[in-house]
């Protein structure tokens, strides 16, 4: 998607040097049946807290302290997965992503997954505020037999509190190699009057929350069927799944935020056979 830039401000009002920029490295491997956090670096006030839980796996949540980011802020999130490992990544809140006076807001995530091991990368939805520019990446590398399930979803403004994104940008990048091996590679980006770009036909048709999921592993055909069922029961949101070079990927938009989020819900329960983290919920 293609538009007009926003015009960036002629001199920032705040220099570089007081913007927020830091991220947390995660490792996980296996002790025995279950999954533990290895390693664990933190830095620019993002930090990551370990929930108790009762399976195998190892839950982590990441907790940005600012409460959101502007313009210039900078988040880098990597987390790396040893053989027969199992965790689940999420966050603490949605991300708020507000204003800028021309810098971008850059959040990087890689993710590296190792032989037999299984990752659910399940944050919550970034805000975009009217005025915001995100950009966005996120790069996976996946073990020939590893699991994943991913999902990223953004909203365009509060709907609830009356707001729109008059004017914006978003660049969204994704990444996936399984085995060394491109099998999903996406780039998008939508900028200048979003809710104008957003009300045309072929761009969003209304819409304002948007989602997509990506699934690795096994019973893919099983999960496309779950989906596609769940996806025929949502009046609010229109979605799509379907199976692209071995990966399970599902497209969600409505022109509203909660349903999306609920109907992400059921579906992210399903994918990954789960109960969500309690930050999900809360």
């Amino acid at each position: 998607m293609f538009a007009p830039s926003v015009p960036a401000a002629a001199e920032l009002t705040l220099p570089a040097y007081v913007r927020a920029d830091g991220g947390v490295r995660l490792r996980f491997g296996r002790t025995g049946t279950r999954t533990q956090r290895l390693a664990l670096a933190e830095s620019g006030g993002y930090r990551a807290r370990f929930p108790d839980t009762f399976g195998d796996a190892c839950e982590a949540v990441l907790i940005n302290t600012g409460g959101g980011m502007a313009g210039g802020d900078r988040m880098r999130v990597e987390a790396v997965l040893e053989a027969g490992s199992d965790a689940v990544i999420a966050t603490q809140a949605a991300e708020k992503i507000y204003r800028s006076q021309g810098a971008e807001t850059r959040i990087e995530t890689m993710l590296s997954v190792g032989e037999g091991a299984s990752l659910a990368w399940i944050p919550q939805e970034s805000i975009l505020f009217s005025g915001a520019r995100l950009s966005r990446s996120l790069s996976i590398e996946l073990a020939a037999d590893a699991r994943l399930v991913a999902c990223e979803s953004v909203f365009f403004g509060r709907s609830a509190m009356g707001e729109t994104v008059e004017r914006g940008a978003l660049r969204d990048r994704w990444r996936v190699r399984r085995g060394g091996r491109l099998v999903f590679a996406e780039d998008m980006r939508l900028e200048g009057p979003v809710a104008q770009l957003l009300a045309r036909p072929a761009i969003g048709a209304g819409a304002r929350a948007a989602a997509t999921l990506l699934v690795a592993g096994s019973g893919l055909a099983t999960l496309l069927e779950a989906a596609r069922a769940c996806l025929s029961e949502a009046a609010d949101v229109e979605g799509g799944a379907g199976i692209v070079s071995e990966l399970l990927v599902i497209r969600l938009v409505s022109p509203e935020a909660a349903p999306l989020r609920r109907v992400l819900v059921t579906l992210l329960g399903h994918l990954t056979g789960r109960a969500l983290p309690r930050t999900w919920s809360t």
